[in-house]
């Protein structure tokens, strides 16, 4: 067993989710413009991987400080060297996919058609496109020799090279274009006789239109390659006391924007000499950062591409269910007051919880609202409730988390429309991130205040909510909600430790309360009781709770684990980990929810909760893990669970060798593709 190693690198193991991202997009019982978004979606989580995850690799590989290079056995150096080696794999396998597609959108009737392809009847429409939708967002910058010049951050840009006819040698002359954000990167072509659709990329439409753009320029070749630059996106907070915290949050994303560059992807056909010249331009001295890719790599554009009336290339439609006795159209605050209620979208219908908060906006005898927020919609009906509520002269209390990564600016903008509607709110605690899915008011009934509220494993976001699985789980049960409303007593006096009897909290008690609901399981065992653990987690690199489960599963407790993103834990080395199962589910939706399921001797333990299993999660935020009493709901928890881990379509085993190697029927299984048999199992609940 010492020649086997006990945890997986978690960077690795992110690499090995995002592998099983692309592989939907190599699926051909896929839709095909749905292969076609999930390549998006593995390009887009790739970037956010290299800003994030590679930038704190890369600054530990560079620091003086010795005692931190070192990463589950490796140096930080060589764990470098092998996540290069593993995106251009994955980059190059990403490329093949790509022209694949191409290819069986052409069967479809469906081109991609370049500058060199366009047809007479579509000149003047593109002309026309170009002058209108275009031209007038392009930034074009004549780029010097000699001199320093701003090109910061994330983006993706062509680098021009021109030789000018009158040039004695053959001296270049460099241009840069910003490829525009709010412009559409697929331009589609009107249709022509022939049932054609014809499709133009939207580097390719500037490229048609280079007479126009440099028309000062008696240039004799010219040529454009794509680059794209990623920096590091750590925010960098000043202990400055004379500015508030919203003016740091503010000025660290500003300087993000200017930060190290950790990824220089390039057109594998660009000159030599323009490659060089940009890499001069960035100040990019090392090659180890650079990744050869195709023409066209800012693939997560992809994840927008248009649906083209196209539904037989898209997936079946899921539309949302009702939740059966709660209605849209009635008091959905007395129905709760009657029993608890769970969402589980968007299997079903996430407009609840914007009613919710709606009803305790106008509701006389609702006199107070608390609820954090971590990740908005850019148009949030959660934010409009709440500044509704305040105008309504209630007493609103949010605390909203300014460094929700890549969300900062969105955050920031609401909490100035928040606070000018007068609701009060709280910014956090020096040192840890608010990541809890919680909400509470208070309403009057009879003579006495009474709670209702929501515990959730998501955010509270209707875009989100229409493509990541999540449970809510609406209670009047006032044991919980009274210590609910202590985490916000916390977060208000952030020195004053509470004592929770039915929430698991971080970053106070999680790993500790988790790993007594695990003992229990151990003792159960020993015991010739009725033992098991079953989790539904996106994440587990906490090296103490994977022991934990390692010590559960060397004393026989049998262990079901879906992982659907990091899992630095091995499971099956006999003598280890022999009684873990762990698979993942990567489908249509995004799998979000964190569910622990304890069998505690046939009297089971259900926690609905916002942690996962990471270091983060438990010692670096505060979360909340809800426990679920109503048997009715705890049945549903347990049903869409067992639906889940009895996938044989789109499950993956993990951490196992093959890795990624994907479940499929057996003889006489029926299959069984979860997403949708689960919202099948919600839709068999309506019937009468």
């Amino acid at each position: 067993m010492s020649a086997t190693p006990k945890y997986i690198n978690r960077e690795i193991s992110w690499l090995d989710f995002n592998a099983r991202v692309l592989q939907e997009s190599n699926d051909k019982n896929v839709p095909l413009i749905e292969r076609l978004r999930f390549l998006g979606i593995f390009s887009n989580n790739l970037d956010e991987f290299f800003q994030v995850r590679y930038a704190t690799v890369k600054r530990i590989a560079q620091s003086s400080k010795t005692g931190k290079r070192v990463f589950a056995g490796r140096s930080a150096e060589a764990l470098l060297k092998e996540i290069t080696k593993r995106v251009i794999e994955l980059q190059d396998e990403s490329l093949k996919i790509l022209n694949g597609i191409y290819s069986e959108l052409e069967r479809e009737n469906i081109f991609f058609i370049d500058q060199n392809e366009v047809k007479s009847e579509h000149e003047d429409f593109l002309k026309n496109y170009f002058i209108q939708n275009v031209n007038p967002a392009l930034v074009t910058i004549i780029l010097s020799q000699s001199r320093d010049q701003d090109l910061s951050a994330n983006k993706a840009f062509l680098i021009v090279t021109m030789t000018l006819e009158e040039a004695l040698e053959d001296k270049n002359i460099y241009a840069l274009i910003e490829i525009p954000k709010d412009a559409k990167r697929f331009v589609v072509l009107p249709k022509n006789n022939d049932g054609k659709q014809y499709i133009m990329m939207l580097d390719d439409l500037i490229r048609y239109h280079f007479h126009m753009i440099f028309s000062f320029f008696n240039y004799k070749n010219i040529q454009a390659h794509m680059v794209k630059i990623t920096r590091d996106a750590e925010l960098d907070l000043e202990e400055d006391v004379s500015i508030s915290y919203v003016e740091k949050i503010t000025l660290s994303v500003k300087d993000r924007m200017i930060s190290d560059p950790v990824r220089l992807v390039y057109d594998k056909e660009i000159p030599l000499s323009t490659l060089t010249f940009v890499m001069e331009k960035l100040k990019i001295a090392t090659t180890d950062s650079l990744i050869p890719g195709g023409k066209y790599h800012q693939r997560r554009d992809y994840m927008g591409f248009p649906s083209l009336d196209r539904r037989d290339l898209l997936y079946t439609s899921f539309p949302p269910l009702p939740i059966p006795g709660l209605s849209l159209e009635e008091n959905i605050l007395d129905a709760i007051d009657k029993k608890d209620y769970l969402l589980y979208a968007p299997y079903q219908d996430f407009s609840y919880v914007i009613k919710f908060l709606r009803e305790a906006a106008l509701d006389p005898k609702v006199k107070s609202i608390k609820i954090t927020i971590y990740r908005l919609s850019k148009v949030s009906h959660i934010a409009s409730a709440l500044i509704n509520a305040a105008k309504n002269g209630k007493k609103v209390l949010v605390q909203i988390e300014l460094q929700a990564r890549f969300d900062e600016e969105n955050n920031i903008n609401f909490a100035e429309q928040l606070e000018a509607a007068g609701v009060q709110l709280i910014f956090g605690i020096p040192g840890l991130k608010v990541h809890s899915k919680i909400c509470v008011i208070e309403r009057e009934q009879g003579n006495k205040n009474r709670r209702y509220g929501f515990v959730s494993t998501g955010n509270f976001n209707e875009s989100t909510a229409k493509i990541y699985t999540d449970y809510t789980l609406f209670t009047t049960n006032q044991k919980i909600l009274k210590e609910v409303n202590k985490v916000f007593n916390f977060l208000q006096v952030s020195y004053k430790i509470k004592k929770y009897k039915h929430l698991i909290v971080s970053p106070h008690y999680t790993t500790s309360v988790i790993s007594k609901l695990i003992d229990n399981e151990i003792q159960n065992h020993n015991k010739g009781l009725s033992s098991g653990i079953s989790l539904k987690i996106n994440n587990i690199t906490n090296y103490p709770l994977v022991d934990k489960l390692y010590q559960a599963s060397q004393a026989g407790v049998k262990i079901k684990m879906i992982v659907r993103g990091i899992c630095c834990l091995i499971p099956g080395i006999k003598g280890l980990s022999e009684n873990i199962i762990v698979i993942s589910v990567v489908d249509k939706f995004l799998e979000h929810p964190r569910v622990l399921i304890f069998e505690n001797a046939g009297e089971k333990k259900i926690y609905l909760s916002s942690a996962d299993f990471m270091t983060r999660n438990v010692e670096n935020r505060v979360e909340v893990a809800c426990p679920v009493y109503d048997d009715e709901l705890k049945r549903q928890i347990l049903d869409t669970f067992e639906l889940s881990w009895k996938d044989n379509i789109k499950a993956r085993v993990v951490n196992q060798n093959p890795q990624n190697k994907m479940l499929i029927p057996q003889s006489g299984q029926s299959t069984q593709r979860s997403q949708w048999t689960t919202y099948d199992y919600f839709k068999n609940k309506l019937k009468p």
